[in-house]
């Protein structure tokens, strides 16, 4: 039986978020594959373009990004076919420009590492934290729900640099079921919490700094809730990513909660490189429960 290369890799862009974190010890582009008992190892480099990436701007990252000329790499191991609805165990090393293992990373909002893992169709969306397990290995288990491409947004930082986000990409083999039309609706129940999305300027326009207002209630009182909690180390977390044919880091956008608002009220400043469509997802914790809300952009 042939087996599906299901691993490629992007590249790594450096970000001058500055946020609270913790030293912790941890631990190509052209193409080159390895099979190595059932699994699948592409690597990659930020200095060339493979057949599987593209060019692209800056990345956002909260309120914007720089150049820096320190980069990493990261290498994603998963198995060779990863099957819909099957955990599939991933593999992320972090390495120098050179190839040797980053030694050590500090700790940003809580964990290590956060890895989002989104279908290409933006249909799908999961935030989770691989396991550090030293010498620049991180390792954590995955679900893909159908066939299809799944884009991996890893974001880490090394000690003493800046946030860096390398973009890994999956394949599940098999018939990728339609898209459903974009939905621009802005008020949605999720569970038992009914989200509201409000933007402080009517129209969104590309480069323009804008506040996104969160309005979370309770479902059967519909009263605005007074449970909220903060998610690793903040009231909310905001991943935004473009709808595009092809993902790249330029097309994530990753922005932190406001402080100091309203009981119910979780709100974010951020901007959009590009015109076009874009997915958002808030994340919130409700007594515990973690509220994920999404929502479609329309950018002119």
């Amino acid at each position: 039986m042939n087996r599906l290369v299901s691993a490629f890799f992007i590249t790594s862009t450096l970000f001058l978020t500055q946020s609270c974190s913790e030293p912790v010890k941890s631990g190509d582009t052209s193409v080159q594959t390895e099979h190595t008992n059932g699994h699948t190892t592409v690597h990659g480099d930020d200095h060339k373009a493979s057949d599987n990436s593209t060019d692209y701007h800056q990345g956002s990252h909260n309120h914007g990004t720089t150049e820096n000329s320190v980069t990493t790499q990261a290498k994603l191991t998963a198995p060779a076919e990863i099957k819909p609805n099957e955990t599939a165990a991933l593999v992320i090393d972090i390495q120098d420009s050179d190839g040797k293992a980053i030694a050590n990373f500090e700790i940003f909002q809580e964990k290590i590492m956060h890895l989002i893992v989104v279908s290409d169709d933006l249909q799908f969306y999961d935030h989770i934290h691989p396991d550090y397990k030293e010498n620049g290995r991180f390792e954590v288990e995955a679900t893909f729900p159908q066939p299809g491409n799944y884009t991996l947004f890893s974001d880490y930082k090394p000690s003493g640099q800046n946030e860096q986000v390398s973009v890994l990409q999956a394949k599940v083999p098999g018939n990728s079921p339609a898209v459903p039309e974009v939905d621009l609706n802005h008020s949605k129940t999720f569970d038992d919490t009914k989200v509201e999305l409000t933007l402080s300027q009517p129209t969104l326009k590309a480069s323009e700094e804008v506040t996104v207002m969160f309005n979370l209630k309770d479902k059967a009182s519909n009263q605005t809730v007074n449970d909220l909690q903060p998610y690793l180390g903040e009231l909310g977390h905001l991943v935004i990513v473009k709808n595009s044919s092809s993902l790249t880091r330029a097309d994530y956008i990753h922005a932190h909660a406001l402080k100091d608002t309203s009981d119910g009220q979780v709100h974010f400043v951020t901007s959009f490189p590009e015109s076009g469509k874009y997915k958002a997802w808030g994340q919130f914790n409700r007594n515990g429960k973690i509220v994920t809300a999404d929502f479609w952009l329309d950018v002119q």
